[in-house]
């Protein structure tokens, strides 16, 4: 029996057009608080968010900046688990088929054991990003989470040669997504040079979607970024404000705010 038709192509073949690129939005499961979590999801559905990547907080984020640690450790200290985001996907999809991507560390993945695909099915993942797995390294894992329709997103970068960029539009579903620059996520107020070049490499050698990601805060840089890829990826931009205010109130304000202006 076929599979259903994963959520994220059907959100790209429905964009397709519309002159915009793909808005993608990042949070940290359990930051400030799995409440606040599920309340700015459907806020971001109702605003225009086309998909969220739900980040699994884990003590070394080795691809992560310091607004992603800080929400990552503090998510921690307050007891936040895998299965927590698993939860959490499974209230947003009581009333939403918004596209939910989960990522996180390879080590949180593989504790879950052969129960892994069959949670992610349930819980209405749509994807998995693990930045520290290798496509090389990551045939099983990718096997068995297909098998239940969920995808294996994988990363490129600036210092991507041509066989690996091969090797993940081979290997990869969904989208890719490009790390605009080496380093860690952030806020920049400048993207990176040669990102159209980069991009367009990309693009003569898969079919699938490229999303542009890390350093991304400005409307600018979301309209220049569309012009040239799919979808744009904001992460730390929309952390920041939960950890400068004083409540979580205000913090979501910011964070309504800023997306208003994104989209």
């Amino acid at each position: 029996m076929p599979l259903p038709t994963n959520r994220i192509d059907l959100m790209f073949r429905n964009k397709h057009g519309l002159g915009r690129p793909v808005f993608i939005a990042y949070l940290t499961v359990g930051f400030p608080d799995l409440k606040t979590n599920l309340l700015l999801i459907r806020e971001m559905e109702k605003r225009g968010v086309d998909l969220v990547e739900l980040g699994v907080p884990f003590s070394d984020p080795i691809a992560d900046g310091p607004t992603i640690q800080a929400s990552s450790q503090a998510a921690l200290e307050r007891g936040t688990t895998f299965s927590d985001a698993l939860r959490l996907a499974r209230s947003v999809r009581e009333t939403s088929s918004l596209p939910l991507v989960l990522m996180g560390y390879l080590n949180p993945f593989l504790a879950r054991g052969n129960r892994l695909a069959g949670e992610l099915e349930k819980a209405g993942i749509d994807g998995a990003i693990i930045p520290d797995l290798p496509p090389e390294e990551g045939r099983a894992l990718r096997s068995a989470l297909l098998s239940r329709g969920v995808y294996t997103i994988f990363l490129l970068a600036p210092t991507s040669p041509a066989d690996r960029i091969a090797t993940v539009a081979r290997m990869g579903k969904g989208f890719i997504y490009y790390v605009s620059r080496a380093g860690v996520t952030g806020e920049k107020k400048d993207l990176a040079g040669g990102l159209a070049a980069r991009v367009r490499e990309i693009k003569k050698a898969s079919e699938l979607p490229v999303c542009v990601g890390f350093g991304v805060s400005s409307r600018r840089q979301v309209e220049e970024i569309g012009k040239i890829a799919d979808g744009v990826i904001v992460g730390s931009a929309l952390i920041r404000p939960f950890l400068e205010e004083r409540t979580v109130k205000i913090g979501m304000r910011k964070v309504l705010s800023l997306l208003d202006t994104f989209l």
